[in-house]
């Protein structure tokens, strides 16, 4: 129980971090967890279209329209369109967003990366697979979600 705890402690920690990351950039909190996710999706090559965001948000199609006007309108998010339908559009993060939470998160994410260097191959593949299973277990008990996203655990 000793790691779950810990793992408990990371996660209330990040939370709080997230949280105060949106609270001075003028963001609801699924704000930030749509951000979050466009980014996954980017990294995982997954095309994120509004209907996806909504599925991986849990909201109904209306709250997904106001959430992504609302980021627009604040220059994170852009609509663009479809690759390959015309009718249809995905949603990227703009690079002024990405530079926003780089500036913040970019200091915990690069002491975090300079730890695991100290690492071996063994002991990042323990940690590696600790946390691909732990995410599915989060997933199988809490639904669809974050921990889903990606295609390529690398990434």
């Amino acid at each position: 129980m000793r790691i779950v705890h810990l793992l408990r402690a990371v996660t209330v920690s990040l939370d709080a971090f997230g949280a105060r990351f949106a609270a001075a950039n003028g963001l609801h909190p699924t704000d930030l967890r749509a951000i979050i996710d466009l980014l996954d999706a980017e990294r995982a090559s997954v095309m994120a279209t509004p209907g996806w965001l909504g599925e991986r948000l849990s909201l109904n199609s209306a709250s997904v329209t106001a959430l992504v006007d609302r980021l627009e309108r604040a220059g994170q998010v852009r609509r663009e369109p479809h690759p390959h339908d015309r009718r249809r559009v995905r949603l990227v993060v703009s690079p002024e967003a990405k530079a926003l939470g780089w500036a913040f998160f970019g200091p915990l994410m690069s002491r975090v990366v300079g730890m695991l260097d100290g690492y071996g191959e063994t002991e990042l593949a323990v940690v590696h697979r600790f946390l691909s299973e732990t995410a599915g277990i989060v997933a199988d008990v809490t639904g669809p979600g974050p921990a889903r996203v990606t295609r390529d655990d690398t990434a």
